[in-house]
């Protein structure tokens, strides 16, 4: 079986099975700059997610085996960009994240972390796809069998691995409780795919995380404008939440060379 469920565009849920979509849900967001700006979308719709979807997979082979795994910075603070940054820097030496065909993987390249995340988020399931899994390189995926995602695994096998400034990003309030329980500060936390976190967890991912991506949530929002250290970005903010994202960010911003704009704000509609 080849099947893999994204959450994308909107946070619509879309099922691809060899290489065809073969489900589109309903869109719980209507509008994001982001996708006006690089594609033109001006409203997601069961068709227009379909089209974009139907895009990534003859652009760059999503959750297929001509999956294209490496690119250069896309976006100025997306979370992809800022972990290939800081593998790039020296900051973290390893990242775990989550990549289709392949599920959880430990990855050290800042252009693999970049082609991993940077064209495909908000997975929900996945089975393996043998190219995938062997660009990444085996030993690096969580189980290369299952194509499983446990997020709070995949830093245990980073560490296993021998790799000591370790980065992960994390969907789930609990994930971010239990990794920052088992690690402490060793481990840089990424709070990635909010949309439609309730206020408890949205709290949560500012107690115990060191960047949190804002997506179309209206709680993390609520919650940054009490305790995020800095904001970078208009359209969809990211916040740090730590001192050490906090330097992460200026550190972007310094390679950008460029003004931190923050407002107006632009927000994806409805926020939810």
């Amino acid at each position: 079986m080849d099947r893999h469920v994204v959450e994308a565009l909107g946070r619509t849920r879309v099922v691809i099975e060899n290489g065809k979509v073969i489900e589109v849900g309903k869109p719980q967001v209507k509008y994001c700059p982001l996708f006006f700006k690089v594609r033109g979308i001006t409203e997601f719709t069961p068709e227009t997610v379909r089209e974009n979807i139907e895009f990534r997979i003859k652009d760059f082979g999503m959750c297929t085996p001509s999956r294209k795994m490496r690119m250069r910075d896309f976006l100025s603070f997306g979370v992809s960009e800022l972990i290939g940054m800081a593998l790039s820097k020296g900051l973290i030496d390893a990242a775990v994240l989550v990549c289709e065909g392949a599920g959880t993987a430990v990855v050290s390249e800042p252009e693999l972390a970049q082609g991993i995340g940077g064209r495909v988020s908000g997975i929900i399931e996945t089975t393996p796809i043998p190219e995938i899994i062997e660009t990444i390189g085996k030993d690096r995926i969580l189980n290369p069998e299952s194509a499983a995602i446990d997020q709070i695994r995949g830093v245990e096998h980073a560490y296993s691995l021998g790799f000591r400034r370790v980065a992960v990003t994390v969907a789930r309030a609990e994930d971010a409780r239990e990794v920052r329980r088992r690690c402490g500060q060793k481990v840089a936390i990424f709070a990635v795919h909010t949309s439609g976190l309730s206020a408890e967890d949205a709290e949560a991912m500012f107690d115990t995380c060191d960047v949190v991506t804002a997506c179309a949530s209206r709680h993390i929002r609520d919650a940054a404008q009490r305790r995020a250290l800095l904001q970078v970005g208009s359209k969809v903010p990211v916040y740090a939440s730590s001192l050490w994202g906090e330097i992460l960010l200026r550190t972007r911003l310094d390679a950008l060379g460029v003004p931190n704009v923050t407002s107006p704000e632009e927000p994806p509609r409805p926020l939810i």
